[in-house]
């Protein structure tokens, strides 16, 4: 305890003007000559008592100074002790905030400071806790440049002036506790910068849940453990996203996927269900991390600890969790480190400074965004990422996070001019801090998440995006095969009768296919900005355009990598995505839309039923080209294979209107190949051509191979033949 000095009168002046940078030296209890002294400071209070905490025995009564609201005086002793203070209209007994000990642990400041605190969220931010054995929430914020920073909310009627905070040196972190504050209370900071300059009020970087936007306030979540039954998922769900798995994608805006769901629970009766019946193996939510601009859907996130509010609390989303893992849906989030918004109630110039970002807008400001970026140079930025991604895979048992953007991350130079950005320490355009901080991400996610993958949406060819970080690789599990994507869907869009001139687009994606962990992704960035929905960017009339999108289809569920497909493209939405709106259900009712529907269901069940379809799904042991030069016809045909015992699949791609008859196509196995899928077939709205079923290969050489095939090729099609053995 401090000897207790006159209390000044510019220092009176700096707490009732919100700017005291050192409330413990002055407030709570203190020695002095003639025995223990309390002093508080009450804006708006009558009297203020002090009373034994155990008994509520009389220790003293404290008299009003000036300014307004400043009370202290002598008490009897030295017990623990309540103040009841006398507002207007009410009595409130209640601990001073100002009588207790330090929060955090030196440990616990150690490792923040060096970015190796992964517990962030159970640690800083706001708790709920028993300190000094007393019930309340420590406080706890980073924001090393501040002068003073105060927690305001409603339990001090947002009240600057009553609850200033401890500066923990040299950490730079701030914290107070405050006794009986409960769960579910709004709060902010409110930051005075260096120098005495006023910030805007900020919501905690640390948040665990987030009051529903446009409202911008933090809120103290509930301590109490989520009671997971999910247990036998988590032992086992390594296996599901093996390299060797099936693993198909469907990746959802939950807010716009059907606007009668409201809350997660709401989410987990219908989408759940649905995804299962499509047969999806993975769930991947477009970020639900809390974010302020609706239009964003969710890439320019501020709450990176707390599921947005739109649709519920954050035990809602553990639910929806908890029940995709029974149903057997595993859950993808996009997660996305690379940039924030400049919302003043977010962490732009936190502190009065650029903390958690660069202060050169050449290197800490997106043009095409309009966002700052993270300054992965700084360890405690690393942690507070780092913390965030495993508090998803850790506290909520998400299995994977898909990293947004990781281009922009990788290179200086993204989207930037001559002059618009800095090289790195040796003059190049690679973002050392950044690969430095995706390594480490990637290396502690290995170790402390068994089973869980995290994915890069990589646009460019850096090599060893999906090699383990101690052969020099990025680390990620899977990458986006963005190049694939843009290949066939340009080539899809040509007439057919121009496609022979394309011909490499469909080919080129298998020259790399195994150099990377790949996912095909058709995803929700090719329905949006005028780009029209997957059917509309098909040529020919309707029923043309519905064919190719179903040969399409076909392709991309035969070749190489792990399928993506954002919501709407399983029914053939007409429409180009609304945010807004919802998914274009009523076209269910369209015989050629179910057709659709249908065959992603069916091709969904083929891919999960065909080991040769995925065990070596990034090997090149598990492909060959068959035909891969027909140009003329557009024609292409492979073979996918799985281990010795699984029977090899054909697969067929005739992409013009014109039916292929007696086409050859030599095989390794004589005998019957029996047709396993068929894109034409009636049931998904095609002409039902085909092969009746099958065929017997006959002793014709042709494509290397003693025996061959004579096929009928659908028009606008691909068939699916499997070795019988």
């Amino acid at each position: 305890m401090r000897a207790c000095p006159d209390l000044s009168r510019p220092e009176a002046d700096a707490l009732a003007q919100a700017r005291h940078g050192d409330p413990f030296g002055v407030l709570g209890p203190h020695d002095a000559a003639h025995g223990r002294v309390i002093r508080t400071f009450l804006p708006g209070a009558r009297t203020v008592e002090v009373v034994r905490r155990g008994d509520r025995t009389p220790l003293g009564t404290l008299t009003a100074r000036q300014p307004d609201g400043l009370f202290e005086g002598p008490v009897d002793d030295a017990a623990g002790y309540l103040l009841r203070i006398t507002w207007p209209g009410a009595v409130q007994e209640t601990e001073d905030p100002y009588s207790f000990g330090p929060l955090l642990g030196d440990l616990d400041l150690h490792l923040f400071a060096e970015g190796r605190h992964f517990e962030l969220a159970r640690v800083f931010g706001a708790r709920r806790m028993t300190h000094e054995g007393v019930e309340g929430v420590g406080f706890s914020v980073w924001a090393p440049n501040a002068s003073r920073v105060a927690v305001v909310g409603d339990f001090n009627a947002w009240d600057t002036r009553r609850h200033p905070m401890r500066l923990r040196f040299p950490a730079g972190v701030w914290e107070l506790f405050v006794p009986r504050v409960e769960p579910g209370v709004r709060y902010k900071f409110d930051i005075v910068g260096a120098g005495g300059v006023p910030q805007p009020q900020k919501a905690d970087p640390l948040a665990r849940q987030t009051e529903m936007p446009p409202a911008t306030a933090s809120v103290v979540a509930s301590p109490e453990p989520f009671p997971w039954n999910d247990q036998a998922w988590m032992k086992g769900r390594a296996a599901r996203q093996a390299v060797d798995a099936p693993i198909a994608i469907y990746e959802v805006h939950l807010g716009s996927w059907m606007r009668a769901d409201q809350t997660w629970d709401d989410a987990a009766d219908r989408l759940i269900p649905y995804a299962i019946d499509m047969g999806f193996t993975h769930l991947e939510l477009l970020p639900i991390t809390e974010y302020p601009f609706g239009g964003s859907w969710g890439y320019q996130p501020l709450g990176l600890f707390a599921p947005t509010a739109r649709f519920g609390s954050p035990d809602g989303f553990a639910r929806f969790v908890d029940r995709a893992h029974a149903a057997g849906l595993a859950l993808i989030l996009d997660w996305v480190p690379a940039h924030f918004p400049t919302d003043p109630h977010g962490l732009a110039r936190f502190d009065g400074t650029a903390l958690y970002e660069h202060s050169d807008p050449r290197e800490g400001f997106h043009h095409d965004w309009n966002t700052y970026i993270y300054n992965f140079g700084r360890r405690e930025v690393q942690g507070f990422l780092i913390a965030s991604a495993l508090h998803w895979l850790e506290h909520f048992h998400v299995d994977a996070l898909r990293v947004d953007a990781v281009a922009s991350m990788l290179y200086r130079d993204y989207s930037r001019k001559a002059g618009e950005w800095v090289p790195n320490v040796h003059g190049g355009r690679e973002n050392l801090e950044a690969i430095d901080f995706i390594r480490h991400l990637n290396a502690v996610v290995a170790e402390r998440c068994p089973g869980a993958v995290v994915i890069a949406e990589e646009s460019t060819a850096w090599p060893g995006v999906t090699k383990p970080v101690p052969e020099r690789g990025l680390g990620f599990a899977y990458k986006w095969n963005m190049g694939w994507m843009h290949d066939t869907l340009r080539y899809m869009a040509h007439d057919p009768i121009h496609r022979s001139y394309h011909h490499d687009d469909m080919t080129f994606g298998l020259v790399y296919a195994f150099s990377e962990h790949f996912v095909l992704p058709l995803s929700h960035d090719e329905v949006v900005h005028g780009k029209g929905s997957l059917l509309d960017r098909m040529p020919g009339d309707r029923w043309q355009k519905f064919a190719n999108l179903r040969a399409y289809f076909g392709f991309m569920w035969t070749h190489p990598g792990k399928k993506l497909l954002f919501m709407g493209g399983e029914i053939a939405q007409e429409r180009e995505w609304n945010h807004d709106g919802e998914i274009d259900w009523f076209l269910l009712d369209d015989p050629a839309h179910a057709g659709i529907q249908r065959l992603v269901r069916d091709l969904n069940r083929l891919y999960r039923e065909e080991p040769a379809l995925h065990r070596r799904d990034c090997s090149p042991d598990g492909f060959r080209w068959m035909i891969g030069d027909d140009r003329s016809n557009s024609v292409f045909a492979f073979l996918r294979q799985g281990d010795s015992k699984d029977p090899p699949v054909l697969v067929v791609c005739n992409m013009t209107p014109t039916p292929r008859f007696h086409y050859r196509i030599g095989v390794p196995r004589a005998g019957q190949w029996r047709e396993i899928a068929n894109t034409d077939s009636r049931f998904y709205g095609g002409s039902d051509m085909g092969n009746d079923g099958g065929a017997e290969t006959t002793p014709v050489c042709a494509h290397g191979e003693p025996q061959s095939l004579e096929l009928t090729l659908p028009p606008l099609a691909t068939i699916v033949l499997r070795a019988d053995i």
